[in-house]
């Protein structure tokens, strides 16, 4: 017997009931998310499993959907580009610098390999984080100087749940997949954490605040923003 349920952030979950389970078993596939439960399991005892379990079912989740890593991948942003190309090799070579990285790949290569797949995606990652350091600071001393907008200090993460953050003690912390959207909603985002500097919350004060500094736009760009996501 199977039950599907959807999650508004996992998206489906499909469960199947195994009279020879002894517990709960989840499987992340690119169509959903598959749960193996014993007879007698309730609704609320899968719904519990699966709140405990969100963060790593995310996580999972992200691993099977997103996109393979070859020599057809392709990023092509304002602040970040990357090629990969077939080398001579039998060992790969990244070459980085500011705004492009290039990735030569020896002809035996596997990108199949899920091994091979996080080490790509760790030496992207890793060279967005260096652009990251290098191009949003400065871009965010500029607007808090245009708009008298202070703040104590940056950080770059690597969050994926959110493109930036403030504290109360004003310490603004930014995504470094950032360098990936466009550079109207950098400053979008950036704006919208120095508005915080000011005004905690999104009550009607921030947003006629962040409207003011983005020309009457914040909802527009907001809904803009949507389309992207902080993932390579």
């Amino acid at each position: 017997m199977e039950k599907i349920i959807e999650d508004k952030e996992l998206g489906t979950l499909i469960v199947h009931v195994n009279p020879r389970a002894r517990r709960l078993v989840f499987r992340a596939k690119s169509d959903a998310i598959y749960v193996t439960v014993p007879s007698g399991t309730t609704s609320a005892e899968i719904g519990d499993a699966v709140n405990k379990l969100r963060d790593k079912l995310r996580g999972c989740k992200e691993k099977v959907s997103r996109p393979l890593i070859d020599l057809n991948y392709r990023i092509d942003t304002e602040y970040f580009r990357l090629s990969l190309v077939s080398g001579q090799r039998d060992k790969f070579l990244a070459h980085s610098e500011l705004g492009e990285m290039r990735i030569v790949c020896p002809p035996s290569a596997d990108f199949t390999d899920g091994n091979l797949q996080s080490w790509l995606h760790k030496v992207i990652e890793e060279a967005l984080r260096r652009n990251a350091k290098i191009i949003l600071p400065p871009r965010l001393y500029m607007l808090s100087g245009q708009y008298n907008l202070p703040y104590k200090s940056v950080k770059i993460n690597s969050s994926k749940g959110r493109w930036g953050s403030c504290s109360a003690r004003k310490a603004i912390n930014l995504s470094y997949y950032l360098v990936l959207l466009p550079k109207h909603l950098i400053d979008y985002v950036l704006l919208h954490e120095l508005c915080h500097t000011r005004e905690m919350n999104h009550g009607e004060r921030f947003w006629a605040l962040l409207n003011s500094v983005t020309d009457g736009k914040a909802l527009e760009l907001r809904e803009e923003l949507k389309q992207y996501k902080t993932e390579i």
